[in-house]
């Protein structure tokens, strides 16, 4: 219904009273969405008028990028552009201007998720709000491919990037520091995942000016280290003795990374109903970049390497018990057709 009434807004650019009251209804109907993006029936009225003022001048573009990056319908995405993408840019933009200095916001969410599009969708919209955006991901933060073939010939349980211990952490403090600070051009490190047969390489930096905003993604963004004798009941894939240690010194190195959250000033989750999902959505995922002809995995080995990550960093050990912690600011529940339900924070 919502969604008629979005694409009935954008093809007139007016919206009558019957409009409005849909809008307003729909935008207080979920209490703790409309906690998270401070929606009151006293201020409703005009949250629908701002939002449905920046949807009518994002849309131009966003309409673009839907098909150019996203290969679907503008229509498909408008009401999550509505619901979640729209307020959530408008609740960082206000969080941006609370600061005198660039704000960094972490993403974290598993494989397939969205991370990738959520950071593209909300940096479309910060621009039209008039803020420089970067889009950061923890796969920038790689070391280079001769030290990681150094560091698996240290240890041969590094069969491939991603586990803590693969990043250069230190990089990744003096580029969020240097953003902090208000350096008014900084060198962004970037990785190129096809290089060496895909196992990835360092490219060409990119040179970003005049940051407002940090949009940093990854896998375990913001992940904090656990008690390590949960280990010893610890879920599947975690069996053997082996996994044990392995998790163990992958628990050991995350708190290397500490520092690096440390310089978060909010982090949200795209928290999955069933981590397992992730598997389900590497294996569409391989299916359509073979469809279209280039080389991908098959199915026991997308399972090898999901499993893999998991035996590092099980979710349910890792991401759970963060979703109750005052450290993250809002949550994102992430259905099995990657559409977004609950919304809520822990800080209220």
């Amino acid at each position: 219904m919502l969604k008629d009434l979005l694409n009935e807004f954008l093809l007139t650019g007016e919206t009558d009273t019957a409009w409005q009251i849909s809008a307003q209804t729909a935008a207080l109907a979920d209490s703790l969405r409309a906690k998270v993006f401070n929606i009151t029936e006293d201020n409703v009225s005009q949250v629908v008028l701002e939002r449905s003022q920046l949807l009518k001048l994002v849309f131009p573009t966003f309409q673009q990028f839907c098909e150019t990056h996203l290969q679907m319908p503008t229509l498909a995405m408008l009401q999550v552009l509505w619901d979640l993408w729209l307020p959530l840019a408008m609740k960082i933009a206000g969080s941006r201007q609370n600061l005198d200095r660039a704000f960094v916001q972490g993403i974290l969410g598993g494989q397939g998720t969205g991370k990738t599009t959520m950071c593209q969708g909300l940096s479309l919209i910060l621009q039209q709000l008039g803020y420089s955006t970067l889009c950061l991901s923890l796969d920038d933060l790689y070391k280079t491919y001769s030290e990681r073939l150094a560091l698996q010939q240290q240890d041969s349980r590094l069969i491939w990037r991603g586990p803590p211990g693969t990043h250069d952490i230190n990089l990744g403090l003096s580029l969020l520091d240097q953003i902090r600070q208000g350096k008014s051009s900084v060198l962004v490190p970037r990785f190129d995942k096809s290089a060496y047969a895909g196992a990835g390489d360092r490219t060409t930096p990119e040179i970003v000016t005049n940051i407002d905003i940090v949009l940093f993604e990854g896998w375990f963004v913001g992940v904090l280290p656990i008690d390590p004798q949960v280990f010893i009941t610890a879920p599947p894939p975690i069996i053997t003795e082996a996994d044990r240690v392995f998790a163990c010194d992958m628990n050991e190195q995350l708190k290397a990374y500490l520092p690096v959250w440390e310089r978060l000033d909010s982090l949200l989750v795209l928290d999955p109903h069933d981590y397992r999902c992730s598997l389900t959505w590497r294996k569409q995922a391989e299916q359509k970049m073979i469809a279209t002809g280039k080389s991908g995995m098959n199915d026991p080995q997308i399972e090898e390497f999901v499993n893999y990550f998991w035996r590092s960093l099980h979710p349910e050990l890792f991401i759970k018990p963060l979703l109750k912690s005052p450290k993250v600011d809002l949550v994102i529940k992430v259905n099995t057709d990657h559409s977004f339900s609950t919304i809520y924070s822990n800080t209220y």
